[in-house]
């Protein structure tokens, strides 16, 4: 392990010359008679550790102290003084020095207060080690070296430094947009706490008041016990709110008041809470639009997108589809014990022709499906079985399966039937046949079962 460097910054020379040698046995100590010497030299050699006298000639160590940490906030500093002058030491202290010695120096002393302040360097390297190996392992994986995708992780490094600024996240379905959502997260200072997502869209509106801010005990029928709201439990990390714009107009109230204070009430109580959290958002539709409709706040659209990043489309980020398909290829061979290799090359020159409307979701689940069902070492383009090439109409939707599709219905007996199971069975088929039919828009699906889009989303998801 490469020793420990120290500067020592004193303009007595007998007293750099004792400081030396008491520590020059364990660290690499360099000294200097001003600050000025030593701060030209901390660009070159950037100590761990700087000893540093108070009354120097020329710039004195106070204002030496503040250069140090402005630029160099890692260096640890230890101020020297020739008499304890407490307003002087506490000013020091204010302005980010570690401790103090008083001349003249106590050499135990001095060596214990150095060890105490290089095992803290330690300590805190062990931390940002520990740190940088956790967020590696849990930082998702952007695929990806197109413009806008670089564009959009520029973006993402700088606002994730940020503790609580608001970002709003905008792309068709199936884009990345949580995925962009979780990558903020494991960037930022509250990584360590936690990564809250809500689907707005999949909770009902009469609900998701009391599902955000929690409610008290007999708050409504059904209200038996107190419960902390989303909110609430995201404190110290990240509240992800996923089709924001599906929110009712009281939650957005709320939501308002939460953003602009930090401060909410739980239903049925009077009792303001306070917590810090990072709200970020995603939605595919057009919020501008909704506003200017009467179904969403301008001021909450607003406070929402602090800042805005647009997610594009897979069509618009054509050179990223070829470093997907060969991802996700990998990734479902290992999970699915096969022995693809790699992608043949029609079904390369098709991968990059197709329209992908439905985004890396829909590429995503593609590959998945081939490889699940598919044998050998190249990926074809048979096994792909994609509907149409680029430039073409994507294929018409299916016709509704027939009724002998549908769960078969057992007679009432005696025994009895579990109905519960046989609606489910049923209601699952008819989702999955207006999903078919809808070509996967969950708004022409609701349509289809004359259904709300909350209540299909919701019931989708259940």
């Amino acid at each position: 392990m490469t020793p420990f460097s120290l500067f020592i910054v004193d303009d007595e020379e007998i007293a750099r010359a004792g400081i030396t040698l008491a520590l020059k046995k364990t660290y690499n100590v360099h000294g200097f008679g001003t600050a000025e010497d030593a701060l030209a030299t901390l660009p070159e050699k950037q100590p761990d550790l700087i000893l540093l006298d108070i009354g120097l000639p020329g710039m004195n160590g106070i204002d030496a102290l503040q250069r140090i940490k402005s630029g160099y906030p890692d260096i640890l500093v230890i101020m020297i003084t020739a008499f304890e002058d407490v307003q002087t030491v506490v000013s020091a202290m204010k302005l980010g020095a570690y401790d103090y010695i008083v001349k003249p120096l106590d050499m135990n002393g001095l060596i214990i207060t150095v060890r105490n302040a290089l095992e803290t360097i330690e300590l805190k390297k062990e931390i940002k080690q520990l740190q940088q190996k956790y967020i590696k392992q849990n930082l998702p994986l952007i695929i990806g070296n197109s413009n806008p995708i670089r564009k959009i992780m520029e973006t993402v490094g700088m606002v994730a430094h940020s503790l609580d600024t608001p970002v709003l996240i905008l792309g068709e379905t199936g884009t990345g947009k949580e995925l962009i959502a979780q990558t903020i997260h494991y960037r930022s200072p509250n990584f360590k706490g936690p990564l809250i997502t809500v689907n707005c869209a999949a909770i009902p509106k009469e609900l998701i008041e009391s599902e955000l801010f929690g409610y008290e005990k007999g708050a409504f029928s059904g209200a038996h016990t107190a419960k902390a709201g989303l909110v609430e439990e995201a404190a110290g990390g990240t509240l992800f709110l996923d089709e924001v714009g599906d929110l009712s107009a009281e939650a957005q109230a709320k939501l308002l008041r939460f953003l602009e204070s930090g401060e909410y009430f739980r239903v049925g109580s009077t009792r303001r809470m306070r917590v810090q959290t990072r709200v970020l958002s995603a939605t595919n539709r057009d919020l501008v639009a909704m506003a200017q409709e009467g179904t969403f706040r301008m001021d909450l659209y607003y406070r929402l997108a602090v800042v805005k990043i647009e997610v594009p489309s897979l069509n618009q980020r054509r050179e990223d589809i070829l470093p997907l398909a060969r991802f996700f290829l990998q990734k479902f061979t290992k999970k699915f014990t096969k022995t693809f290799t790699g992608l043949a090359p029609e079904a390369i020159e098709a991968l990059e022709k197709f329209n992908w409307t439905g985004n890396i979701r829909e590429l995503r689940n593609l590959i998945e499906r081939a490889v699940l069902l598919g044998n050998g070492s190249l990926l074809t383009l048979d096994q792909l079985a994609l509907d149409q090439l680029a430039g073409e109409p994507r294929a018409a939707a299916p016709a509704c399966p027939p009724v002998t599709d549908r769960p078969e219905m057992p007679a009432l007996s005696s025994q009895g039937v579990d109905l519960p199971a046989i609606l489910q069975a049923v209601e699952k088929t008819y989702f999955e046949q207006a999903l078919t039919i809808s070509g996967g828009n969950t708004s022409k699906a609701a349509k289809l079962l004359n259904l709300s889009r909350d209540k299909f989303r919701y019931r989708l998801n259940k």
